[in-house]
């Protein structure tokens, strides 16, 4: 095993820790709005904030984005469950922090709606996610209504997207082009010529 090799094998505790403590913190303050909502909100009297651009609106959502699938809540927990388990996974050979800290905004996004599924009404694997953000409308009419959590899942993807269009890699290397590496060896054979 070369030094490259070696240096990319494994995770740094700093990229683990930030994952773990982002994940930690999505969760803690998804479930601390969640419950604000449900104690402070009357589901039929929307709160309309900031001129009618967002509203708070406590709705009960028993299916994913958009509702799609409502009539088979017990799928969710299960997928979720396994993305936990790809991120556990990917955990133990991350070594980048900006993938540490996309993943931990996914994972603390599900798992804060895995929270809702388990232990919310209707039941165990049925439960409803409380949601209460909608952007236009009080009701979704413009966009979906959503939760912390899904912004969290959001904005985590979006970020893992992006790192991998710029080739950062989750062992915190990064990708060279073709070309580029083309350029830079025209550029080392320009300068042996030279010399």
């Amino acid at each position: 095993m070369n030094a490259d090799e070696q240096a990319t094998r494994g995770f740094t505790t700093r990229a683990v820790a930030v994952l773990a403590a982002t994940a930690v913190i999505a969760v803690a303050v998804d479930q601390w709005v969640k419950h604000l909502s449900t104690e402070n909100l009357d589901p039929g009297e929307p709160v309309r904030i900031l001129g009618g651009l967002v509203y708070l609106s406590l709705l009960r959502n028993s299916g994913a984005a958009f509702s799609f699938g409502s009539d088979y809540t017990f799928i969710f927990p299960v997928i979720t469950l396994v993305v936990v388990g790809v991120i556990v996974w990917l955990a133990t050979r991350l070594r980048s922090v900006p993938w540490a800290l996309s993943l931990g905004l996914v994972l603390g996004g599900a798992l804060g709606n895995l929270g809702d599924r388990l232990f919310r009404a209707p039941g165990p694997f049925h439960g409803h996610v409380v949601d209460m953000i909608s952007v236009f409308a009080p009701y979704g009419e413009k966009f979906a209504v959503f939760n912390i959590a899904d912004s969290c899942l959001t904005v985590g993807v979006c970020l893992a997207v992006a790192l991998e269009l710029t080739g950062r890699q989750r062992d915190g290397t990064r990708l060279v082009s073709e070309k580029k590496k083309a350029d830079a060896a025209g550029q080392t054979t320009e300068e042996g010529s030279t010399a």
